[in-house]
């Protein structure tokens, strides 16, 4: 048992405290007021519970809230996730499609850049007063 962070011997120990503090006269009276606390803060908890699910919807129910924990959140786990969900589309891709030769793939090179000559000593850089 731990409720609220207090194991079984603390639980007894604050037991005794609580008969030695109140008294016995006392202490059957605010058990009572403990118990209706209990129950009243069980009440506004369903109570609110069901309010949420009236104002929400049935979508909550369906939601798997395990999925939104943030403790669950593994960055190489997401990352090996979606690397395997695109090399299995591709490989679905590929099976799918004809058998037709591959071609090469040719990419673009420039063969000369556009360069700017050096700015003089004394000359000032471009500014563009739109730019900023």
């Amino acid at each position: 048992m731990d409720l609220f962070g207090i194991n079984g011997s603390e639980f007894i120990v604050l037991a005794v405290l609580a008969v030695v503090i109140l008294g016995p006269e006392k202490l059957p009276e605010y058990a009572k007021k403990l118990a209706n606390l209990v129950k009243e803060v069980r009440r506004m908890a369903n109570g609110a519970k069901e309010q949420l699910r009236d104002e929400v919807g049935d979508e909550v129910a369906d939601i798997d809230w395990r999925k939104l924990d943030p403790r669950q959140y593994d960055p190489r786990r997401i990352i090996k996730e979606a690397l395997v969900d695109e090399f299995d589309d591709a490989i679905n891709a590929a099976k799918s499609a004809p058998n037709v030769a591959a071609a090469p793939v040719r990419t673009a090179i420039a063969t000369e850049t556009q360069k700017q000559p050096p700015l003089a000593a004394n000359e000032a850089a471009p500014f563009d007063s739109e730019a900023t």
